[in-house]
């Protein structure tokens, strides 16, 4: 029999059934997610007209739990009426059932639960411009993403962050500090070699473009070049397709000193005349290391460089911890006005 179907043909039909199904979901969860939202208004509606607050809304759940789940199957426990109910709570002050719900109803449970309001529409935003998985939503949040940023701005573009999320200009919008490098699975200790850090990295290469963020595509490890008859390599090479320019990254597993700045500034004078196009940005040039002298980095750095020193971790680090840094950061940037 002669063959009358292409592979093409096929996959053509294939494609469009799959991108049919995505709308269908899409709508689906948009649809549900808006009843959750109005579901939970109807709750705290209800809840308010109680004369015993705490009492009448645990006995409505479970009244209402049950004639639900009686009428329309699984899904209606009382403990997921009560994220319908914390769901409302949480976006009823700014948000109205105009509004796109882009997110899967599991991303806005968890979201409800973050309590700062700047802090949840930072987490959504990104969420939805970086297509997060659950996961991945998580993963974000547990290493502080929303402090680190903040900690690496003035108080006034903090804001920024929660109306827009992180929005990528300058050399300066890429950086943190610290990296958190947990994925790569190297226990907290100093007895782990550069190149070993390098391979856990490459290993887990999806991961570590997540946490530098938005736009990096890797480019080269260990890269190579030379003159005078010197060799020089470049622990790991990326592109920023935001900023149209190389960023390049040097590991130091101990405590950063003037020579390895000295070193990553020929890194980036030689990739600037000799690697970048015309129509590119200049290189910018990030040091991951375990710790650092910030008068050292200031004092050999020249103003306005693109080369930056950050420290890494590789366990979560403690979020409180980190927004006591905040804290105190904006606390100090008011003693200077």
């Amino acid at each position: 029999m002669d063959k009358i179907t292409s592979n093409s043909f096929i996959q053509d039909i294939k494609t469009l059934l799959d991108t049919a199904r995505g709308k269908v979901y899409k709508n689906i969860n948009e649809i549900m997610t808006k009843t959750y939202f109005e579901i939970g208004k109807r709750i705290v509606e209800e809840e308010q007209n109680g004369k015993n607050r705490a009492e009448y809304g645990k006995e409505l759940l479970k009244t209402l739990s049950k004639e639900l789940t009686k009428e329309f199957g699984k899904g209606f426990s009382v403990d997921n009426l009560e994220n319908m109910r914390r769901f409302y709570l949480a976006y009823s002050k700014s948000e109205t059932l105009s509004r796109k719900f882009e997110l899967s109803w599991s991303h806005y449970i968890f979201l409800s639960r973050i309590k700062n309001e700047d802090e949840r529409n930072f987490y959504e935003i990104e969420a939805i411009k970086n297509t997060w998985s659950l996961r991945e939503l998580r993963r974000q949040f547990d290493s502080a993403l929303f402090e680190r940023l903040s900690l690496s701005k003035e108080k006034k573009k903090v804001q920024e962050l929660a109306n827009k999320g992180q929005i990528i200009q300058t050399p300066q919008d890429l950086i943190k500090d610290p990296y958190i490098l947990e994925f790569v699975g190297l226990e907290e200790r100093a007895s782990y070699s550069e190149s070993e850090l390098e391979q856990k990295l490459i290993d887990k290469i999806e991961h570590f473009l997540l946490e530098l963020g938005r736009g990096f595509t890797f480019v080269a490890r260990q890269k190579r070049f030379s003159f005078d008859e010197e060799h020089f390599r470049v622990d790991l090479v990326f592109y920023n397709r935001f900023l149209k320019c190389f960023v390049l990254i040097d590991l130091k597993i101990g405590k950063l000193k003037h020579q390895d700045l000295g070193q990553m500034m020929m890194y980036v004078n030689y990739f600037d005349r000799y690697e970048k196009t015309e129509d590119e940005n200049p290189t910018i040039g990030i040091i991951l290391c375990k710790d650092k002298n910030e008068t050292l980095v200031e004092l050999t750095l020249p103003k306005d460089t693109p080369i930056f020193a950050s420290k890494y971790q590789t366990v979560l680090p403690n979020k409180d911890e980190l927004k006591e840094l905040l804290e105190d950061k904006n606390s100090k940037e008011e003693d200077v006005k």
